[in-house]
């Protein structure tokens, strides 16, 4: 019991420190690995930071530990790495498997064979820009947050719907998550789904919510069909980008917003911070999410994604992922399971 005790008084004393008043770019400084004590200083202050508190010491204790540990992978990758940087976030607390189980969502055991002989409209797209950035277009809401739930198909397929509606309409519209979380009963709710699912409900139940009409409880709920007479977006269909295609995936994204599928478990995806990232990662697909543009930096090819963290992940919420990575399916897999809604005009 000694060195918990030891070890509480240290808490104790740490706790009675000044917070500061900001935290660096990626939430520590060199200082702050210098020694035990400055440690426990920064996990209490990264503790009122994101307003985490422990059942009791034990945990918390635990938590110190991985929190420790986190820390060490993210300063070590840092001082490796050139094109992107990690950050102590809200997930610092976590092991790479808690924030697998809590954080992703997509279930790829759910996806149907895909139909081939479905179109893909801009299969002859010529003279793509550059760069796009459907943004700066007005085709994209705010970042949103799934929280502790394995929502993210439902979150990728909203905010493509989003981006579409906008497009035609010229309206930007935030949409309800929870309906299809709730409704589209060929996904699995807070268990994960696929996004082609999602926009199969959309297009044949007449449209979907909006979030203030249909707000987001971060748990499953039941169908609410007294919802009926509240107006919805609408869509026509979806369609697919052939797979392992970049030409493709940037093809649709100079015309739109588009629902992707990427492998996010990996630690550095976890606490990355800004830069182009191109981190290791496979191609085992497990979280949607939502490219909306590409461009360059300093020689260095991206797209833009929008994640369902919140916006204190990232580049506020957003990550760019390197592309043209010689694979076929793309950083992350990428490639590999892009598709988008339809709208007739």
């Amino acid at each position: 019991m000694k060195p918990v005790m030891l070890f509480l008084s240290m808490f104790l004393v740490a706790a009675c420190f000044a917070l500061p008043d900001e935290f660096s770019i990626v939430g520590y400084s060199e200082e702050d690995l210098s020694s035990h004590d400055k440690l426990i200083e920064l996990f209490e202050s990264w503790m009122a930071k994101h307003s985490k508190s422990y059942a009791n010491f034990e945990e918390k204790l635990r938590r110190f530990q991985i929190f420790k540990d986190n820390l060490e992978h993210i300063d070590e990758t840092n001082k490796k790495q050139n094109n992107y940087w990690l950050g102590l976030n809200e997930f610092a607390d976590m092991n790479q498997d808690e924030f697998k189980e809590k954080y992703l969502g997509l279930n790829t055991n759910l996806q149907r064979r895909r139909d081939s002989s479905s179109g893909f409209r801009y299969e002859n797209a010529a003279n793509l820009p550059k760069s796009v950035d459907w943004r700066k277009k007005g085709a994209v809401t705010h970042v949103k947050n799934q929280g502790q739930c394995g929502s993210c198909w439902a979150f990728s397929t909203v905010a493509a719907v989003e981006g579409i509606n906008q497009i035609v309409t010229g309206n930007l519209t935030s949409l309800s998550e929870q309906e299809l979380i709730d409704c589209s009963s060929e996904n699995s709710g807070c268990n994960g789904g696929v996004m082609d699912y999602a926009f199969s409900y959309i297009a044949s139940t007449g449209g979907l919510h909006t979030e203030d009409d249909y707000p987001y409880l971060m748990e499953e709920g039941t169908c609410d069909q007294k919802r009926a007479e509240l107006s919805v977006v609408t869509i026509s269909g979806y369609e697919d980008v052939p797979v392992n295609k970049e030409e493709s995936l940037l093809k649709a994204l100079a015309h739109q917003p588009v629902s992707v599928a990427i492998e996010a478990s990996g630690r550095d995806f976890q606490f990355y911070n800004g830069g182009v990232y191109d981190g290791h990662c496979g191609s085992d697909l497990d979280h949607g999410v939502t490219a909306v543009g590409y461009g360059s930096s300093k020689g260095q090819d991206y797209v833009i994604v929008k994640n369902s963290w919140g916006p204190k992940w990232g580049e506020k919420g957003y990550i760019r992922m390197k592309r043209n990575t010689g694979k076929p399916q793309g950083l992350c897999g990428i490639n590999k399971m892009a598709s988008y809604p339809t709208k007739d005009h």
